[in-house]
């Protein structure tokens, strides 16, 4: 028989949670290796305290999203789909047309799909900021620089 007031599971309160915030240069680097550091790093997944309902994780910065790569044929192979919900309101464009018309988009996109749905993903992609190049609104030397693997 096991002493469950021995046994807690650890749940961290909400003030004992400390927030960073990380620089992601996205520039020659993989868009799903990119996107696998940011969605991990928002989820909290990197600290001991992480619990799955809670926000534990931290924020993200990622700068230079139009100089993202991929590998392969995706440049023109990769389709993004959306529809209006009217008669013949399906739009397809590749992924080499989604860079050029709006490169925060792609990576965007990328997290929000490994992010789990409902209230607690919603405000977990809140804690993402994206910018197309190195011009940001943001003071940048309070960022934690992170280097993608």
């Amino acid at each position: 028989m096991i002493d469950l007031k021995r046994h807690k599971t650890f749940i961290p309160k909400m003030n004992e949670i400390q927030r960073k915030t990380y620089l992601i240069d996205a520039k020659d680097k993989i868009l799903g290796r990119v996107a696998v550091q940011a969605a991990a790093i928002i989820r909290g997944k990197h600290k001991a305290i992480f619990t799955p309902h809670l926000m534990t994780g931290d924020q993200v910065v990622i700068i230079n999203a139009d100089k993202i790569r991929v590998t392969g044929k995706k440049m023109q192979d990769k389709i993004y789909n959306r529809y209006s919900g009217y008669p013949s309101g399906q739009r397809s464009m590749t992924l080499e047309q989604m860079l050029q018309k709006a490169p925060t988009k792609v990576l965007q996109l990328a997290i929000k799909r490994m992010i789990s749905k409902g209230t607690l993903g919603a405000r977990l992609r809140m804690q993402v900021k994206i910018y197309a190049s190195d011009e940001t609104p943001a003071d940048l030397k309070h960022l934690i620089p992170l280097e993608v693997k």
